[in-house]
């Protein structure tokens, strides 16, 4: 896979607010050195988006799905795109 940095935007639905779900993903992304942020949204989804190289962003993602926090996620919506150059890792 290629290092070219690339952004994935994720909406998380399920019952994915108040079980520290945000917490948990801006630790992991700042475990793999990954940009970007995470935020709650009125619908009561969470929105995560991340940059960094592919593979580690697919990292990411799958330890998301496997952490305490996949029993709580319902649909998961990935879209792939060119990292814009965000820097450190926003919590809203």
């Amino acid at each position: 896979m290629s290092a070219e940095p690339r952004q994935v935007r994720v909406r998380y639905e399920g019952e994915v607010q108040g079980v520290g779900f945000r917490y948990v993903v801006r630790g992991l992304a700042n475990q793999l050195g990954l940009t970007g942020g995470v935020e709650n949204l009125n619908d009561g989804a969470v929105r995560l988006v991340a940059e960094g190289p592919e593979d580690v962003l697919k990292r990411l993602l799958l330890q998301i799905r496997t952490s305490r926090l996949g029993p709580y996620v319902s649909s998961e919506k990935a879209e792939w795109g060119v990292a814009q150059g965000l820097t450190g890792f926003y919590y809203r």
